[in-house]
């Protein structure tokens, strides 16, 4: 798809439709959609009072030209309030328009963002925005379908008002990165678990490494074992499948930090000798969306290259029961001494958490962060839609939290406290892995993974096993994987540097 940030006039555009924007609160057309309206013999008005159309919020006006413009159609979204407008109403705007282009069959097509020049962040962030809605909208896995959706956007061009235009390149060009590398981790996360090993998920970190020029190292389990990591080899000794240790770094010449981020990588959870019922253990292909997010962070690093060191670092293994599986009351001495008492073995991805947490804590980075579909409990407690975030360092939890308001990818905070600590403790080991009692789940997770960071680096877990994968689909998220928190992470990695 080619995109283009223009200035010119509307009535000059050259593509098969003009679409803009209007708010509830606007009265009157702008002089541009006044102007296409004298074009069109007052065709916009009449149906505007016809339809009445009113700017309520998706709302659509959709006029033909006939031939009496250099478009085919000029169309108009309903934007809602003015109030309640911000980034994420825009990101959905986008997500609108690319599916009314795609109904119509057009497939070149002007988004006006000046008409949205209320929010407060500016043209160039409307126009980022835009374009993230349109490629995330535009998103769908079809890869296994013998009959394909064909339909492709051939042009898109944003139009910002002429002072914002050289900003707004830079901002369009960084908002194609990000969600392109959303969609690339969509990708991965939505491929099944027949497909996407530890072997595999190691291949593709491979092949990211080798495009972008990234240092990597892999390991396989006889090194894991050498490395002290039992409480992930347990996990992944019930699997025909081997595990991978993954470690991807993006080192720039002068970097101002080190960041390492960590993803959940279960790339399969079938709940160990604790098996899941059948429904539960549907979708657990998405258990690997924690490691398939970092992924795609640095394949946005990669393009975007900020002047900030980041390690990437994936446990990958897949949950299986054998007669190699851990047990309920097995006992295991993680990588960095704390020994663990097994409550439940679908409690898994907090074990190969704690030894890639160990791992991270050696490099000395500034700041650790890890990713993980971890508990149903978060789940219960914040809804499908919200990450739960949790930490040692408030400062960085306010910072992604902060970020996350801008990108749309919802997350809130959730507080430690030391009587859940004591429901974490074990009666023959350090820590339980799993809690004594049934509520605070997402929150005990937390506390359990704390027992493995340096307590010198700060550091923040985001529980994302509401919002990293759907049944339904919502906004610009189609049904499966939706790559969150790609955007959120990368902005602040940007920030960073």
């Amino acid at each position: 798809m080619n995109i283009k940030v223009t200035s010119g006039h509307l009535k000059n555009a050259r593509v098969k439709a003009v679409i803009s924007f209007l708010f509830k609160e606007d009265r009157k057309f702008s002089p541009e959609i006044e102007d296409l309206d004298r074009i069109l013999d007052g065709s916009l008005s009449q149906l505007k009072r016809e339809q009445k159309f009113d700017g309520t919020d998706g709302k659509l006006l959709i006029v033909p030209t006939f031939g009496k413009g250099k478009m085919d159609y000029v169309i108009l979204i309903g934007a809602g309030s003015k109030r309640k407008a911000d980034l994420d109403k825009v990101r959905r705007l986008g997500n609108l328009s690319i599916k009314t282009a795609k109904n119509l069959k057009i497939d070149k097509f002007l988004l006006n963002a000046e008409s949205l020049s209320v929010i407060k962040e500016g043209e160039d962030s409307i126009a980022q925005a835009l374009v993230e809605g349109v490629i995330l909208g535009s998103y769908r896995f079809d890869k296994y379908l013998s009959k394909k959706d064909n339909y492709k956007i051939k042009e898109l061009q944003i139009r910002v008002k002429r002072r914002f235009k050289i900003m707004a390149e830079q901002s369009v060009k960084t908002g194609r990165i990000l969600a392109e590398s959303q969609n690339f981790t969509r990708d991965i996360v939505n491929e099944p678990g027949n497909v996407i090993t530890p072997e595999k998920l190691a291949e593709i970190a491979e092949n990211l490494a080798k495009e972008y020029g990234f240092e990597i190292k892999i390991y396989d389990e006889e090194e894991i074992e050498k490395m002290g990591m039992n409480a992930y080899l347990a996990v992944a000794k019930g699997s025909a499948n081997p595990p991978r240790f993954i470690h991807i770094i993006y080192r720039p010449e002068k970097p101002r930090k080190k960041i390492a981020l960590i993803g959940k990588g279960l790339t399969f959870d079938s709940g160990g000798l604790n098996i899941k019922p059948g429904d539960y253990m549907r979708w657990m292909k998405a258990d690997k969306s924690g490691a398939c997010a970092v992924l795609g962070i640095f394949r946005a690093l990669g393009e975007l290259k900020p002047d900030v060191e980041v390690h990437g670092i994936i446990a990958a293994a897949e949950n299986m029961p054998d007669g190699k599986s851990y047990r309920p009351d097995d006992i295991i001495k993680a990588k960095n001494g704390v020994t663990i008492e097994i409550g439940n073995t679908d409690a898994e991805g907090r074990l190969t958490l704690a030894d890639a947490l160990s791992y991270a804590s050696e490099l000395k980075p500034d700041a650790i962060i890890d990713m993980a579909t971890l508990t149903g409990a978060c789940v219960v407690a914040l809804g499908e839609y919200t990450a739960g975030v949790m930490g040692n360092d408030e400062r960085l939890i306010d910072q992604i939290i902060e970020i996350s308001k801008k990108t749309g990818e919802w997350m809130w905070p959730l507080p430690f406290n030391d009587m859940l600590r004591e429901h974490i403790k074990a009666p023959h080991a350090d820590v339980y892995n799993i809690g004594t009692t049934r509520y605070g789940g997402a929150i005990t997770a937390g506390l359990f993974l704390e027992k493995f960071v340096d307590k010198k680096i700060p550091w923040v877990h985001i529980d994302i096993a509401g919002p990293a994968h759907n049944t339904k689909g919502w906004y610009y998220n189609p049904k499966g994987a939706t790559g969150f928190p790609v955007r959120t992470i990368t902005t602040f990695l940007l920030n960073q540097g």
